[in-house]
């Protein structure tokens, strides 16, 4: 197989088992933050023996390193927490449709970041897209778990999109699986306070999916995706990684018998046509 099919064959995976995380909400009964604190947990404990494993120095090289990753943790915490918390409370469509919003907060952060000018016609792909979001929307009231989940869906959306930008910081400083690593790390240590609080009650079937969440869903995930960008561009990543949806609400389709209704089918045409473009456009 030739060098760059295997790489467009890794990121198609990786971006599969990234659509399909977004299931593990619905077939996990236990609160977000959990969810979320099982998937960090043992993905940094993946990454942690795999680095030890190829002998790659996790150390950072300044002190304020350590402080801007504590805060990446943090953001990356709250992210997956609202992703879950989205998909929980509303549908696995809803989640990841309005999840997909990131690139236009994108493109309003950056100009933030680099001292750029925010153009035009990034204002009317901002408007666009949602408007798809309005489509996803059956009722605007904020009583209606649909409403919220969309909310919490846009929020994820959000952090992430902040969390993209300081990882496109460190990245020329350090491997992306030294910065996923203290991500995740944090995110854990993070997140610990809360198990005490909610006191979940773990099935063996729970303790299980957590694990195939953290290690194959994430840390294997990751990993094909960063070892693919190695010979493909990034522009060709971004376009596939417009499935990630796609493929999410198929199986939300066949598996949890969530059928997107037209207006969220419409909806989410929108928001993944100006995601398409913008991406082509950006590059």
């Amino acid at each position: 197989m030739k060098t760059t099919n295997k790489s467009l064959t890794q990121i198609h995976l990786a971006v599969f088992l990234f659509g399909l995380s977004g299931l593990f909400g619905k077939l996990l009964s236990l609160p977000s933050i959990i969810i979320v604190l099982g998937r960090v947990l043992f993905s940094s404990a993946f990454l942690l023996i795999l680095m030890f494993y190829l002998k790659k120095e996790i150390k950072l090289k300044r002190q304020s390193h350590y402080f801007y990753l504590i805060i990446m943790g943090v953001i990356l915490a709250i992210h997956w927490s609202t992703f879950f918390k989205s998909i929980q409370i509303s549908t696995v469509a809803i989640g990841l449709l309005t999840f997909s919003t990131f690139p236009v907060f994108v493109t309003f952060i950056e100009p933030y970041f680099f001292k750029e000018k925010i153009k035009l016609s990034d204002i009317v792909i901002a408007i666009i897209t949602f408007s798809g979001v309005v489509l996803v929307i059956p009722k605007f009231e904020l009583g209606n778990n649909l409403t919220e989940g969309a909310l919490w869906g846009v929020v994820s959306g959000f952090t992430y999109a902040v969390l993209s930008m300081l990882n496109r910081k460190y990245v020329k400083e350090y491997s992306s699986s030294v910065i996923a690593f203290y991500e995740q790390f944090v995110a854990t240590i993070v997140l610990i306070p809360f198990f005490f609080f909610e006191k979940p009650v773990f099935a063996p079937k729970d303790i299980f999916l957590l694990v195939l969440l953290g290690v194959v869903f994430t840390g294997v995930s990751y990993l094909l995706f960063i070892n693919s960008l190695k010979n493909i561009k990034t522009q060709t990543a971004g376009i596939i990684s417009s499935l990630e949806p796609v493929y999410g609400i198929i199986f939300a389709t066949f598996l949890l018998k969530e059928i997107p209704t037209l207006r969220e089918v419409l909806g989410g045409i929108v928001i993944l046509s100006t995601v398409f473009y913008s991406t082509i456009k950006s590059k």
